[in-house]
This record gives structure tokens, sequence and C-alpha cells, in this order.
């Protein structure tokens, strides 16, 4: 689903008690960017480092399947463990595509950012100029909340998905949603706090940012996406896929876990996500986004620098939240500075986490099974992301 947070996760809990335990086939991880045939000690010091992510990440409390992709000055490494089918037991592709979740925001946030630099959206205007009278009820008012506070989630709007029944997903998972309508079933709902007084992340936000972007271009979000960021970074494994349910290309299955068994959730209506998490990528295609964003061959330098102002999150991990990213410290980590951008992103069937620091490190990992891994998972997807783009700690 389209958290980057543990909402939907949580929901789902609840509504079908979910297992803690997540059986998973042992993996077995592989270099899928050719390992040189002579040894190389430095590519196999890289590769070392990948392969212990995916054998965490598909081991005996994992996911079926995973996928690590790190790409750095010496070039691009792909591991893989696992199974891409749990029926006829097919290894993950290296170059899977698979639904990103959250990690669509940054794509969303840069179209908006593109469309201030141009003069066509004012980020501290109120929602309500772009789209009047749709933000309203219980103490949310568009009048009150910026485009700046959506896109950093410091607007207060409750969170569609602490109020959409998961039954209603899985029970007709190609059923097609409208934005306006998923924006409907949260703002009933009374706002979390003051506009601009806190954080609180909101899938209801980049609903509404897709929304803006339609309002202001006359086209769908898609269409732009598509335009302004898909075809310039030749990213041929990005789609935005609207009511299509299927993944084009390789790809794994994508499982959840509504009590003992996985179930299957591939065929997904991605319009339940929007703008706030319906794309589908790949981790190569993902790596490649946001080194060209950090270096700002997307936005102006005015737009990056907004983007890249965070605000803190109040999370343990001493994490902030810009306009679309996430800035996660680099703790005892000296080959990834201080820190580094990403995004985290959860769908139905998959869990994906992208980060990149600004001297040029990218690194993505996938596992194909959300929710229903468990704590287990859940730690070795925390620890994932950073050990791959970084190495592990000393």
């Amino acid at each position: 689903m389209i958290t980057g947070n543990t909402v939907f996760r949580r929901a789902v809990t609840a509504v079908l008690a979910l297992t803690v335990a997540a059986a998973a086939t042992p993996a077995a991880a592989t270099p899928a960017a050719a390992t040189p045939a002579a040894a190389d000690p430095a590519e196999v010091s890289r590769l070392d480092r990948l392969r212990p992510v995916v054998e965490q990440l598909a081991g005996p409390d994992g996911a079926p399947g995973a996928l690590a992709e790190a790409n750095d000055r010496d070039g691009r490494l792909v591991a893989t463990g696992g199974v891409a089918d749990i029926r006829t037991g097919a290894p993950v592709h290296p170059r899977s595509r698979f639904r990103i979740g959250s990690a669509t925001k940054p794509f969303t946030a840069t179209v908006v950012l593109q469309l201030a630099g141009e003069g066509r959206i004012e980020l501290d205007a109120p929602v309500e100029r772009y789209l009047p009278g749709v933000v309203r009820g219980a103490g949310n008012d568009g009048r009150e909340i910026t485009v700046r506070q959506l896109l950093q989630h410091t607007s207060g709007l409750p969170d569609v998905l602490d109020h959409l029944s998961p039954m209603e997903v899985l029970d007709d998972p190609l059923r097609h949603w409208e934005a306006r309508e998923l924006v409907d079933i949260a703002l009933p709902h009374p706002r979390e706090f003051d506009p601009g007084e806190n954080w609180g992340y909101s899938n209801t936000n980049y609903l509404l940012a897709g929304m803006i972007i339609e309002s202001v271009t006359g086209r769908s979000y898609r269409g732009e996406i598509h335009r302004r960021v898909i075809v310039p970074l030749g990213l041929h494994d990005t789609f935005v896929p609207g009511d299509a349910p299927g993944i084009p290309g390789p790809h794994p299955r994508g499982y959840v876990r509504p009590e003992s068994d996985l179930v299957d959730i591939t065929r997904l209506n991605p319009t339940v996500a929007g703008a706030a998490g319906g794309m589908i990528s790949s981790a190569s295609d993902l790596n490649r986004f946001l080194a060209a964003l950090l270096r700002g061959r997307l936005l102006m330098p005015a737009q990056l620098r907004e983007m890249l102002d965070g605000r803190p999150t109040g999370s343990a991990s001493g994490s902030k939240y810009g306009l679309g990213l996430r800035w996660l410290p680099a703790k005892e980590s000296p080959t990834c500075g201080d820190g580094f951008w990403g995004h985290d992103g959860d769908m139905l069937g998959f869990s994906v986490r992208t980060g990149a620091t600004m001297d040029g490190r990218q690194a993505t990992v996938m596992v194909n099974l959300n929710p229903g891994g468990g704590p287990a998972l859940d730690d070795a997807m925390a620890e994932a992301l950073p050990t791959a783009l970084c190495g592990p700690n000393p």
C-alpha cells in the first residue's frame, strides 16, 4: 500500500490478525551485474557487502525473495536471494520491476517543485488557491494549509490509511479509486495538529499534491511525471500505471500474509495509492532517479534547496523530512558522511527502501512481501539500506 510508515501494516494486522513469523525460501544471493571472472578483490568486497543483505531479507524469518542494488563510482552491483514465485521456485530477476509504494512521493514532489520553479505554483500559497473547496471538514481547512506543508507532511491532515478499511482493498483489489474519493474518506476526521505545528506522515497530503498538479497543468499527474521525469532520464523500467493491474516485464510475485499462508496480490489496481504511492520501477531506475535529483538535473538550485530543507520528524533515528525526501543519519559509517537522502515505499505485496548520498552513492533494496513479514523482517529492512549503501558499521 502507500505507506512510508507502518500505518497500513498496523491496520492490516488489526483486521486480519497477521502472524509474526514469515516463512521464506532460503536465500541464495547471486550477483546480477556481472562479477568479473577473474575475481577482483575490490569487486568481491563490494559483493560481500550485498550478499548478507539479501540473505537476511530472504532468510528463514524473511520474505520469499529479495533484491539489493548498489551504485557508486565503481559501477553497479546487484545481489538477489530467495524466489520470485513460491509456486514455480523461479529466482528473483536482477532487473526486476516492482511496486514502489511511497517511493512515488519524491517523483510527485519533483513535479510540484518544477512547477514552482516555473512560477505556476507558490509553495507557501494555501491549498485553497489550487483546489477550491476540496479541503474541508472536522477542522481541516485548505485556506490554512500550504502546498509546502503538504509536501513536508506538516499539514496535520489525517492519513487516509487510518480510515480506509484494508478489507476494501483486499476483497476487491482491481477496483478503481478516484483521488478525491480517497481524500474524502480522510477529511471528515479531525486534523492531527494545527498546520505547521508538528510533523506527521499522511498519504492524504500527496493525493492532494497530485490533484494540484492536475489543476495547474490541466493534465494528469501521471502524464506530468512521465513527461517531466521518466522520459528525460530514460527510466525504461518506470511507470505510472493508472488502472493497469499488472507489472510489465520481469517481476517477482507480490505477497501478503493475512494468516498463516502467503497470498499473491501481484495484480492490483494502483489507483488506491495514486500520486502517493502507485508507481512501478526497478532498483536501477530508482538509483538513477535519486542520483539525477541530487545532482540538480531535475530541479533548479532554488527548488532543490527547498526539497532538501529538512524538518525533524521526531523519530528516534534522528531523521528529517524535506519536500518529498527523507534524510537519515548514517551513524558510525565513515563511508557515507553525515547521512543520506531517500524514501521508503510499502505497497501491498512489496516493500522498498531507497537512498543516495550527496557524493554519488545510491542503493535500493526490495522484498516481495508486505505486509505480514513480522518484526524480524522489519528489523532486517531497517538495516538493509544503510548496509547496501554505506557498508556495515565498523
